[in-house]
């Protein structure tokens, strides 16, 4: 049975209307719309006579035949627009044979969205008018002329595989900057091009050619934004020359992912960019990548790193009538002038979710032993096939991409390559190696000139030149995890902890709260009663008569209820009786009668006096009893306590603190934090784990719960929870340095070198950004800019002050007279401490930006003491650990206020920062409370 040969998909373009237009003779012409693509000419519509109001009724169709196996394949959809030329037919005059005709103007038709899934859509293009045109002059408030289109395929032209797995790139070449002063706008005129190779079919290449780029004297900044161009040649209409909403927006220099991103070259590009010659392009070219091209694609950045991307120039060659053929193969070779090469690091393409790189790219003189070293490629896209290119680079001849073919093989190599394969000799694969051989080795081939020096090229060096390029992707070669799925995954691994359930209290604890409201009640009365009679009881002792103490209590109990203060205790015992009446007695429901109400009411009554006088017991006996009365330790004391028993090495004692303060606070997230740093000072990994992971299932979004989680998996080995615990952290806080420092470790251990770039680049970039955030805070509010190898010392400083090194820690101090003084080890700081506190009264501290983790860090250090030195320096600890700093700790102020020893107001303001609502904490002498 004979085979049916596959059908391709018909594309239909169909113009409905045509709005605000007009012609040379009068405001009613008749016109013609004619659709082109890819160089041929698709049809030409009716005569349509221009109705008085502007409006046209074409109701034309063409269309073209789409094959994946030949003819218009899918790239040629993704870079080629389809054109409408809009053509006004003149009226005939006397004795004219022939009908004169006049082009109005051009639309360009986008068909990108048919790569995109769609299936058919509309759309209203602007009519851009040709040079002479009437529509080149628009009369005031009169609108630009459009088309109304249509585009419709029968059946999506990817499958569902196809599109998963396919790709879209699009390659921006803006400009190249700094060129060679020999570049001469008046001289002979040049083709300027650029071009790069990236994979199409499987292993082939299919070159990426950039022409006709302008060359431009320096004295203005090209503006922005400004549309993309289509890099197609012989466009009639200026306008259509811009691609439909795609414009270049540039950006700040330190965004971008190529080599002149860095402050100390502002200055340079600034002025090259505005100032030096420039060659301008402004277009932008699109490639469709079949999923084998992907794969491909991804695999070459991989292994390569860096991509080739050529720069050179072709005179403008006038060929004469009947010759165009007979141009020479090495005549059009010795024309290659000024071959330079950009190295694009394609590298951050590879990075999860990256779908964009734009950046700037020096320039280099083309030589093959350097190309290959660092791209490992052996193919030059225009020394190699340069005779085609100049084929096409006649005056007036249309500029069109090279074919797939010649990207692999020359003419001249496949017409050798067929020759000696029929013979048995040689075979097209070893001509192309010998080639390649010829091109690469020291000794150049006779009548081939040394590829190891490139003067003309040089000068792009001398100059400074480099390239403007974006390079961007429909899809993320390697997608990232989104978000939810991080969190999703994480809640998966650590459930969050259930709420606390209600607890009822017992009549005992509702007596108990009871005896608590009358002892503080209590004790206010009686403060209350000596500030108004303390004066007078002084001066008599215990010699006061009933009637004095009579008038006392009638005044108290005035003062109390004048003041409001009666009341005020009234409230404060309204709560612990209602719980004793439902607790202790049960009733909850409104009483059935008034007897039985003052019943309950007289019970009651009893009740509370006699439990009123048991709690006013209880305080004589304390205050016989208790001579010596215990200090409340507060949570923030705790810490101070296990962290002086950490220092000790007294390990049993403070691990009790830490049990202590988490059954008072169990929902404290620092708690939780704290007691697993202690764990893992201790070495006991499995407790860590767990301390950690329960301050997580607190606060599923706490950014140091999950670091601290993700490096208690690395050392238990759990290498995937680790990763997902570090990404979590990168989602959730974009700007934290530590988390992408911590995740580039973690892809290091891993031996994934690209994702370990990519996380150790964005912590570089967001701690630069954070240092600039800080130059200019520092600015506006002191007016001063701090010395530059100043600032780039604190820049080394770590979270807490500490430069991290494999052998030596470094702690900033506050020495006398504000000098700084830097220690190389803790042995270096107790050595010196007396001495700096002997020239300075101020007691000496270490500044912890942030005192919640300041002492983990610390207790970490002194744990690697050497045993021979313990005990001496134990000593000088506990005398650098018992001074009495008391220090502001709002988030926004680390400075000290070495002030008196005692809790400072809360509501005071802080010397130093000015906030009134920071919070204070002293840390006392507690050695003689332990």
């Amino acid at each position: 049975m004979e085979q049916v040969p596959p059908v391709g998909k018909v594309v239909q373009i169909t113009v409905t209307d045509g709005y605000d237009l007009r012609g040379s003779k009068g405001d009613t012409p008749v016109t013609v719309i004619r659709a082109e693509f890819n160089q041929v000419v698709l049809g030409d519509s009716a005569k349509t006579t221009v109705s008085p109001d502007g409006t046209a009724k074409y109701n034309f169709t063409s269309s073209f035949e789409f094959s994946p196996e030949g003819g218009i394949t899918l790239d040629d959809l993704a870079h080629k627009p389809v054109f409408l030329t809009v053509t006004e037919v003149l009226p005939k005059e006397k004795k004219q044979k022939e009908e004169k005709t006049l082009v109005l103007g051009q639309a360009v038709v986008d068909l990108l969205p048919l790569l995109e899934g769609e299936t058919s859509f509309e759309t209203m293009l602007p009519l851009h008018p040709v040079q002479g045109s009437p529509l080149e002059a628009p009369r005031p408030g009169v609108k630009q002329c459009s088309l109304e289109v249509k585009v419709f395929v029968a059946e999506p032209l990817l499958t569902t595989v196809q599109a998963a797995g396919s790709n879209l790139l699009k390659v921006t070449l803006e400009a190249a900057y700094s060129v060679p002063e020999s570049f001469n706008p008046l001289g002979p005129p040049q083709n300027y091009m650029v071009g790069l190779q990236v994979p199409a079919l499987g292993e082939k290449d299919y070159p990426i050619l950039f022409k006709n780029g302008t060359l431009k004297l320096g004295g203005e900044r090209e503006p922005v934004p400004r549309p993309k161009k289509w890099p197609i040649a012989n466009i009639l209409a200026p306008g259509a020359n811009n691609i439909p909403e795609a414009f270049i927006v540039g950006g700040p220099y330190e965004e971008e992912e190529g080599e002149l991103n860095h402050p100390e070259d502002r200055e340079f590009r600034s002025q090259a960019e505005c100032v030096k010659k420039r060659i301008v392009w402004d277009l932008e070219s699109r490639c469709y990548l079949d999923p084998h091209a992907v794969s491909s694609f991804q695999k070459r950045i991989a292994d390569c790193r860096l991509w080739p991307v050529e720069i050179t120039r072709f005179p403008l060659v006038n060929v004469p009538k009947g010759k165009a053929g007979k141009v020479d193969k090495n005549e059009d070779e010795s024309q290659l002038s000024f071959h330079g090469v950009a190295y694009v690091n394609m590298v951050p393409l590879l990075y999860p979710g990256v779908r964009r790189i734009r950046g700037a790219f020096h320039v280099y003189p083309y030589l093959d032993t350097t190309v290959y070293e660092k791209t490992k490629c052996l193919f030059s896209l225009f020394r190699d096939t340069g005779h085609h290119l100049i084929q096409n680079n006649k005056v007036g001849a249309v500029t069109s991409p090279l074919p797939k073919s010649l990207v692999s093989k020359t003419p001249k190599e496949d017409k050798a390559g067929r020759e000696k394969d029929t013979d048995g000799k040689l075979k097209l694969g070893e001509v192309q190696v010998s080639s390649v051989k010829s091109q690469s080795s020291d000794t150049p081939v006779e009548g081939e000139a040394p590829l190891s020096h490139n003067p003309e090229g040089q000068q792009y060096l001398e100059a400074g030149t480099y390239i403007v390029l974006e390079i961007e992707l429909d899809k993320a070669l390697v997608p990232k995890r989104l978000p939810e799925e991080l969190a999703r995954r994480v809640k998966e691994m650590i459930p969050p902890r259930p709420p606390l359930t209600r607890r009822t209290g017992g009549a005992q604890k509702a007596v108990s709260d009871y005896h608590t409201q009358i002892k503080n009640i209590s004790r206010a009365i009686l403060d209350e009663y000596h500030k108004m009679f303390g004066k007078q009881v002084a001066k008599r002792g215990c010699d006061v008569d009933s009637e004095t103490l009579e008038e006392q209590k009638c005044q108290l109990n005035y003062e109390l209820n004048c003041s409001g203060k009666y009341f005020a205790f009234k409230e404060q015992l309204k709560h612990a009786v209602v719980k004793i009446v439902r607790e202790k007695y049960l009733k909850t429901t409104s009483f059935e009668s008034q007897e039985e109400l003052q019943t309950f009411i007289s019970e009651l009554y009893v009740f509370l006096v006699d439990q009123m006088h048991v709690a006013l017991n209880q305080i004589m006996l304390d205050d016989v009893q208790g001579s010596v009365a215990t200090i409340p330790s507060s949570s923030e004391q705790l810490r101070l306590f296990a962290f002086e028993a950490e220092v000790s090495e007294n390990f049993d004692v403070a691990a009790v603190y830490y049990e202590e303060r988490l059954v008072r606070e169990p929902q404290n997230l620092e708690h939780w934090l704290d007691y697993g740093a202690f764990c893992l000072l201790i070495e006991d990994n499995i407790k860590a784990q767990e301390c950690f992971r329960k301050a997580l299932s607190l606060n599923e979004s706490h950014t140091h719960s999950l670091l601290l989680c993700g490096v208690l998996a690395v050392l238990m080995e759990n290498y995937e929870q680790a990763e997902i615990f570090f990404e979590d952290a990168t989602c959730l806080d974009p700007t934290n340095v530590v988390a992408w420092t911590l995740l580039g470790l973690y892809y290091e251990i891993q031996h994934n070198d690209i994702r370990m770039e990519m996380a150790f680049h964005e912590a570089s970039k967001q701690l630069q950004a954070q240092m600039f955030q800080a130059q200019v805070t520092k600015q506006k509010s002191t007016g001063t800019i701090e010395d530059t190898d100043e600032r780039k010392a604190e820049a080394n400083l770590g979270t807490w002050g500490a430069t991290k090194d494999a052998s030596v820690t470094v702690f900033k101090m506050e020495g006398p007279q504000g000098s700084v003084a830097v220690f190389s080890t803790v042995d270096e700081v107790l050595e010196d401490s007396p001495k700096l506190q002997s020239e300075s009264q101020e007691p000496l501290l270490l500044q912890y930006q942030d005192p919640s983790i300041g002492p983990k860090l610390s207790s970490m250090v002194f744990k690697e003491l050497s045993s021979k030195k313990r005990s001496i320096k134990m000593s000088r600890a506990t005398t650098f650990l018992t001074s009495h700093p008391s220090f502001c700790r709002h988030p926004n102020c680390y400075q000290h206020l070495h002030g008196d020893h005692t809790l400072l107001d809360e509501s005071q303001c802080c010397a130093v920062c000015g906030q009134s609502a920071c919070t204070r904490a002293v840390v006392p002498s507690w050695r003689t409370q332990l």
